[in-house]
């Protein structure tokens, strides 16, 4: 899954990735707030070139590491937006969504005339629907619209595709596996949810996921020990992971589609835990609508992804129906982008 800094959402022509490049990578997956010496140490490089080949990722290639709230801890839920759209007016709207705080991963597919995104509302309550029931079907060149809860993620969020995860070995995973110094207690998956005022924190985490401590401090105006104190029983509780954003077509996946499809309900969980374990596959949901699987394959080419429909998604006999929507282009990953102009479907501020 791609978040660039160039509009094309590619690295820089003529990157390549080495070693050293794939296992800092891979290391940011097990900890996005690592520090460069311990990387260094488990790569067996100097500090001076873990910084170096950061800096040079992130202007070249598009890395960046964001930090997440889970949107279960925070009360919230998400939903996956389909939108058909004439292709004169797709690529705005998608620049028009992916400004909004409230999008995710917005993507072009389907020859360009698709919009797919990932809309978080507060869960159980109908205050936060605007975009789902009023700002989206008032816009203009839009021609369908379809919304799918995300009920349950198989794979995805803090876990990473495993093309990118390929690198370090056993030993070097358990270095650089979060140590107990960087939480407050044990890590647990039924912490308690981020306050209101862990908001700012959030939000600058969201935007810099390895901000240092003196800017997270400016940004919520505690003191380092308390950002550090509030960081720590975040992560520990399960409320706060880390992701990372990156060109993946660097790591050969340059065919990517969207799958949706259609199980037999007393099968989903095991096709859905079956996919999960697919290399082929970043992320893997059971969704509301005509369809109850969602998943995002990346594949080297177009041959690669037809053995992947044939030969693997084919064997299993539940799968009833399959649509496949190939991904153009990422404009929007996980974290935020610079906003510009309003959305075109917004003819004055609402408060939220």
């Amino acid at each position: 899954m791609v978040k660039n800094l160039s509009a094309s959402g590619r690295a820089k022509e003529g990157f390549v990735l080495d070693d050293v490049d794939r296992g800092l990578i891979h290391a940011l997956h097990l900890d996005g707030r690592a520090p460069f010496s311990r990387i260094a140490a488990v790569l067996g490089v100097s500090t001076q070139t873990v910084a170096r080949r950061y800096r040079r990722l992130c202007a070249e290639a598009g890395l960046r590491v964001v930090g997440l709230a889970d949107p279960h801890h925070a009360g919230r839920a998400q939903w996956l937006v389909r939108l058909t759209a004439a292709p004169h007016s797709a690529q705005d709207l998608a620049g028009a969504l992916a400004r909004r705080a409230d999008t995710s991963w917005v993507k072009l597919a389907s020859g360009g005339t698709e919009i797919i995104a990932i809309v978080d509302t507060p869960a159980g309550g109908a205050d936060g629907h605007g975009l789902l029931l009023h700002d989206i079907p008032r816009t203009a060149g839009i021609t369908a619209v379809s919304a799918h809860c995300l009920l349950h993620t198989y794979l995805g969020g803090p876990t990473a595709w495993r093309g990118r995860t390929t690198v370090l070995d056993d030993r070097q995973r358990r270095q650089l596996a979060p140590h107990e110094g960087a939480m407050s207690t044990p890590r647990t998956a039924g912490g308690p949810p981020p306050a209101e005022a862990d908001g700012a924190l959030l939000a600058a985490l969201q935007a810099d996921g390895r901000a240092g401590q003196a800017e997270l401090a400016a940004a919520t105006g505690w003191s380092p020990a308390t950002v550090a104190r509030r960081l720590a029983a975040l992560r520990a509780g399960g409320a706060l992971f880390f992701d990372v954003e990156f060109d993946d077509a660097l790591f050969g996946a340059t065919t990517q589609a969207l799958l949706w499809m259609t199980v037999t309900p007393a099968h989903l969980e095991e096709v859905a835990t079956t996919l999960a374990q697919h290399d082929t596959l970043a992320f893997v949901a059971a969704t509301t609508g005509r369809t109850n699987v969602v998943a995002h394959a990346l594949c080297p080419d177009p041959a690669a992804l037809h053995h992947y429909l044939t030969h693997r998604l084919g064997a299993l006999d539940a799968i009833h129906t399959l649509e496949t929507a190939p991904v153009l282009r990422t404009v929007k990953g996980a974290g935020p982008v610079a906003r510009t102009a309003p959305a075109p479907w917004r003819s004055s501020p609402r408060r939220r």
